[in-house]
């Protein structure tokens, strides 16, 4: 993981428990004496994560509705980390701003970055349920209120349209994309990972390091349908992303999107080629035995 990341080292259970006492009832022992919590309860995972965005974010009031997407913590704190080295921050700047599409019911990526670095963020969304949860999660912490303003989407097939104004200026854009192409894939792919959990549950043996890893960043698989699937998937996302950026070179340093599917980067590369992209980059990020990216680029 990215050696400014506070979870690199996994979870103090102990640590948390003092700061959030609610999730230690969720505590329970490995084989090889460690503790962990059942990452196949929803529960437990979003318990989990309110306990360490109390404990190293400042965030003491976190919640977020039913059925609504829990991402794991350090993962998208990686993603925040290498923004910073994208744009070259060295301490808190508080002239940082960013726009996150898609802000999520969790606003998890405005609370790590204002927290961690100072940023100002704009938070955009398009499914109202999503918006009003995470302009409460910003209203009911003082530490986040100041950092970040919510808007919503009301125009469903763009992506900037409508969320960039003619007076806005961001230092970066970043996004967490749709990742499958329709209702039934997005389905059968929770329900996938929701088997693993379950059989990784019972499983009885020794710890390796690499069995410790991959249990710290599991999480359960909630999500709703504009968090997890759009026509054409995340590839058709991005594309739609890249043909609108240019309309708003002026107005954004940098734009950064998640790339989930390796595949799809050549389409993407052809894409800024077309919109005559001056820089691209893609960053590479590493969480235990998982890789994911994320693609940068910019006009001026």
């Amino acid at each position: 993981m990215h050696i400014q990341n506070l979870h690199k080292n996994g979870y103090d259970f102990a640590l948390l428990s003092q700061t959030y006492p609610a999730v230690a009832k969720f505590v329970i022992q490995k084989p090889d004496g460690g503790s962990t919590i059942d990452f196949s309860q929803p529960l437990a995972v979003k318990t989990l994560n309110a306990a360490l965005l109390a404990h190293y974010y400042n965030i003491k009031n976190w919640d977020i509705p039913a059925g609504y997407l829990c991402p794991p913590v350090p993962g998208r704190a990686d993603y925040i980390h290498h923004i910073a080295d994208l744009i070259k921050v060295k301490q808190s700047d508080t002239a940082i701003s960013g726009l996150d599409i898609g802000v999520g019911a969790n606003a998890i990526y405005p609370i790590i970055g204002s927290q961690i670095y100072g940023w100002k963020f704009v938070g955009s969304e398009v499914d109202p349920v999503s918006a009003k949860s995470a302009a409460n999660i910003a209203n009911n912490n003082p530490t986040l209120s100041p950092f970040l303003s919510v808007r919503r989407q009301y125009l469903s097939q763009d992506i900037f349209t409508g969320i960039i104004g003619p007076q806005d200026a961001f230092t970066f854009t970043m996004c967490n994309p749709p990742f499958h192409a329709s209702a039934a894939a997005a389905s059968q792919a929770s329900q996938r990972k929701n088997v693993n959990l379950a059989r990784n549950k019972n499983k009885r043996q020794s710890m390796t390091d690499k069995a410790k890893t991959s249990d710290k960043f599991q999480s359960n698989f909630a999500g709703q349908h504009n968090e997890l699937w759009c026509i054409g998937g995340e590839l058709a996302f991005i594309q739609q992303m890249i043909i609108e950026s240019k309309s708003y070179a002026k107005q954004v340093q940098w734009f950064t999107s998640l790339v989930s599917k390796k595949e799809n980067l050549k389409p993407i590369y052809t894409h800024l080629a077309y919109v005559e992209a001056i820089e691209i980059k893609t960053v590479n990020m590493t969480q235990g035995s998982k890789t994911s990216r994320f693609v940068a680029w910019r006009f001026y």
